[in-house]
């Protein structure tokens, strides 16, 4: 997958060269770039905003650097990709909205900052995504957000690719309690069926505290999801200890 971000910030956007995602990079897996939009202006000052027409508080983005800068983008890529806009207004980002973008071949961002955009970048965009209803004072923290979320599903990112199958919020159950060396640490102890080699009684005792941990935590979670029979049986369970 290829990635570019349209941002007058590229140099936030370094830690995402780090870790999990900077080993991506470096094998191949993601192809990451960052445009600052500032170096397509037209204007003697490099300004990148200006007045609202009709008056009101704040600045807005103009249309010109970001129209520019995505025509560099695409010129260099071959497309302009899948165009996303960082935007209050847009559909509220998730795990499911992850997936989806995670079968994008390229995806553009655009992080804005100031009070909002010139209306006419929107003609360049497929997409508006909100981290949720508040607000930020700048797209980056939102994309930075996105581009690792998304960037877990692709092959060859994650070390072990079943991580992101079992991972918080796959088909709407939190992820049950983990452990791992000492069996004791103070007197606190491992459950005895995690280190029964009783692979089935396992399982079931992790789903039955995905369960116990959805239900105390997000029980609206557990309202999109179709329950099979064992998971009513041990929702129930759950209910009756609690």
């Amino acid at each position: 997958m290829r990635i570019d971000v349209l941002s007058l910030f590229p140099d936030m956007f370094t830690p995402l060269k780090q870790s999990i995602l900077g080993k991506a990079i470096d094998k191949g897996a993601l192809d990451f770039h960052v445009t600052d939009f500032r170096d397509y202006t037209e204007n003697k000052h490099n300004n990148v905003d200006d007045y609202p027409f009709g008056g009101g508080a704040g600045m807005l983005l103009m249309a010109q650097p970001i129209f520019d800068a995505m025509a560099a983008v695409e010129k260099e890529a071959g497309d302009k990709g899948h165009v996303v806009l960082l935007d209050p207004a847009g559909r509220q980002f998730d795990h499911h909205v992850a997936e989806e973008l995670a079968q994008k071949e390229h995806i553009t961002f655009i992080a804005g900052h100031y009070e909002g955009y010139d209306e006419r970048i929107r003609e360049l965009v497929d997409d508006e995504i909100s981290l949720g209803d508040y607000v930020l004072t700048g797209g980056e923290l939102g994309a930075m957000v996105i581009i690792d979320a998304t960037a877990r599903f692709l092959p060859d990112v994650l070390g072990n690719q079943a991580s992101a199958a079992e991972d918080s919020f796959q088909d709407n159950l939190l992820e049950f309690p983990q452990y791992t060396r000492p069996a004791d640490f103070r007197g606190r102890q491992v459950p005895d069926v995690l280190m029964s080699g009783n692979h089935a009684k396992i399982a079931e005792w992790r789903l039955k505290e995905s369960l116990r941990r959805t239900w105390l935590r997000r029980p609206d979670l557990l309202e999109a999801r179709q329950l099979t029979n064992q998971e009513r049986d041990l929702l129930d369970d759950v209910k009756n200890e609690d």
